[in-house]
């Protein structure tokens, strides 16, 4: 299947389908809508993963100190009550477990990528702030992407502010720490680009993306999904080839329960991550 042949594919998906991808430090092979804004669901969490370890680096915050675990968060909108998370929309509760005890910043950045916490990443943003996640981004060269608020932060939803990805920035932004961790970059050291790059290729949720390659490849990633909404941004690290950027970004119209509509998007970006990993050796 050639480019053309995928593009014309995906013209056929109700809805937008944004894609980019392409070597490490070259330009994009292929990419569609890299630039169309996209609600950013959980894809957002890596953007404040690498806010994290810049302040760690810094010296401002320490990763393995003990933090209160709590579920109660201000709002991005001036004013607002505070929110908290709904525990049945989250994927883990190992971290609910812990609400009123502790729990160290490098656990919960872990469970905030691994498992996809909510409530995770609300309470490293806590300790970050959203000005240190816009940082992350302004330094990787995103150019569109925004992260307003915490996940369920509903009256800031109502106000307008919301986290907005494209499939370029968030390449841009995987890009930075995979080259990152060769050689000193914007984001982080070597080491800390490298600690981040271990704790998205142990990622759990493995049904877009790397559904789409032979078992056992490696990927360093991060996806996001709500009903109409399915992302998945990572560096795939073949051994027979040098490492390559994929980033897809869908909001579509597919029919269907909730689960189906899950599942065909998954399909989606399992099927466009196969097309990429068979033009490995052309990119």
């Amino acid at each position: 299947m050639t480019w053309d042949d995928l593009d014309a594919h995906l013209d056929r998906v109700p809805g937008t389908v944004s894609a980019y991808v392409g070597r490490l430090d070259a330009p994009p092979t292929w990419t569609r809508h890299a630039d169309a804004g996209h609600y950013a669901a959980s894809t957002m969490k890596v953007a404040v993963l690498a806010a994290l370890h810049r302040a760690a680096e810094a010296g401002t915050l320490d990763l393995d100190a003990p933090v209160p675990v709590v579920n109660d968060f201000d709002s991005a909108q001036p004013g607002a009550p505070r929110f908290a998370n709904a525990q049945p929309y989250d994927n883990d509760d190992a971290v609910w477990d812990r609400i009123g005890g502790t729990a160290s910043l490098r656990w919960l950045a872990d469970r905030m990528i691994v498992r996809s916490s909510n409530l995770a990443t609300n309470l490293v943003l806590g300790h970050v702030g959203l000005p240190a996640v816009a940082e992350v981004w302004a330094l990787a060269g995103a150019r569109n992407s925004v992260t307003g608020r915490g996940i369920e932060d509903f009256a800031a939803r109502e106000a307008g502010i919301t986290n907005t990805v494209t499939a370029a920035d968030l390449a841009a932004l995987l890009g930075a720490l995979a080259t990152g961790a060769d050689t000193p970059g914007p984001l982080a050291s070597p080491a800390a680009c490298t600690t981040m790059l271990d704790v998205l290729l142990a990622q759990e949720h493995r049904e877009d993306l790397a559904a789409g390659l032979p078992a056992g490849t490696r990927i360093a990633h991060k996806n996001g999904w709500v009903r109409g909404v399915r992302h998945g941004a990572g560096v795939v690290l073949p051994d027979d080839a040098p490492p390559y950027l994929i980033a897809v970004c869908t909001t579509t119209d597919l029919a269907g329960d909730d689960d189906q509509v899950e599942d065909d998007a998954c399909l989606l970006l399992a099927h466009i991550s196969a097309q990429v990993w068979a033009a490995r050796h052309q990119l």
